[in-house]
């Protein structure tokens, strides 16, 4: 089964960037030299990396910024350009696309290179990271532009960090409908409880109700979302997916949800909220099975908004 949280979650390298042109071979400080827009915020194009490439994961702070240290946890909003060692255009980049890429600190939702090599630096900093392929795709490399055992060079400009809380700390309300779920309303980080009522036929729309009322930002189908969440099954009363097993937060584009009643139960949440989401299933997976999810299904959530980007 494709887990939601990774079918959500948009992929590091795109492999849709258009060619550079050859930059030759030029090196600073170990690693290829940055030969055209050198400044954080400006589109940098790298110089092919010459020689044999660090066995080791090299981090070259081009400039640092002032900003707070992004720590284990954090999300930050990063534009990068990738190339691997020996080539001579990018493989894939961000800059220019409108919007920079998320990232949760040491989530291990990204390469290790990128967890190991983000972790500990500031807000601001433009970084250049040479990643061994132990630490990058290693012996199957990724598409046709990364082989195996390609040593990767990313030029990575950190735009922002935010620290996520481990919890929503709303306002609770009541749960007053017998013939809904019930949700736990712990704020301690732990996994929440969903109970799903016994002998009790689903609604046939989607619900979306406050647990935990927030005073946030309010979620717009354009942003990105940080959120935490336990996925039952209404007919079992079952978990098929729970973040809280790896005590971590995922983030979700609200633009790419393909679940269409996880978009219109988030969209005009508050930040800081929990949620209890009903989805029938016309606006989940509908007659198609997906993994441990029976066909024709309808789904429980139980979803913390921590945090809109």
């Amino acid at each position: 089964m494709r887990r939601l949280a990774g079918l959500l979650v948009v992929p590091l390298l795109l492999l849709s960037t258009a060619a550079c042109g050859d930059s030759g071979s030029e090196m600073k400080n170990g690693a290829p030299a940055i030969t055209k827009g050198a400044k954080f915020g400006e589109t940098p194009t790298l110089a092919k990396g010459s020689g044999t490439p660090p066995k080791e994961l090299k981090v070259v702070t081009i400039s640092e910024g002032d900003g707070p240290v992004l720590k284990k946890g954090d999300v930050a909003q990063v534009n990068y350009v990738g190339q691997v060692w020996d080539g001579k255009e990018p493989f894939d980049q961000s800059f220019g696309k409108g919007k920079p890429f998320d990232v949760t600190i040491g989530a291990g939702q990204v390469i290790k290179g990128w967890d190991q090599g983000l972790e500990g630096k500031k807000v601001g900093s433009r970084l250049e990271l040479v990643i061994p392929p132990d630490l990058g795709y290693g012996e199957q490399g990724s598409g046709e532009k990364i082989k195996p055992n390609a040593t990767l060079v990313f030029v990575v400009d950190i735009v922002k960090g935010t620290s996520i809380p481990p919890s929503a700390t709303g306002k609770e309300v009541a749960q007053d409908n017998k013939d809904l779920p019930k949700v736990g309303t712990n704020t301690d980080g732990k996994e929440v409880a969903v109970t799903v009522p016994k002998d009790v036929t689903p609604p046939a729309k989607l619900v979306s109700n406050y647990v935990l009322e927030g005073d946030g930002a309010v979620v717009k189908d354009t942003d990105n979302v940080v959120v935490k969440f336990n996925g039952k099954t209404w007919k079992d009363d079952k978990t098929f997916e729970s973040t809280y097993a790896t005590d971590q937060s995922v983030t979700w584009p609200m633009e790419q949800l393909s679940v269409k009643g996880l978009k219109e139960g988030l969209v005009g949440k508050k930040a800081g909220s929990r949620v209890l989401l009903v989805i029938p299933p016309d606006m989940g997976f509908g007659d198609k099975e997906q993994g441990t999810i029976p066909a024709n299904s309808t789904l429980v959530f139980s979803l913390d908004i921590l945090a809109v980007m």
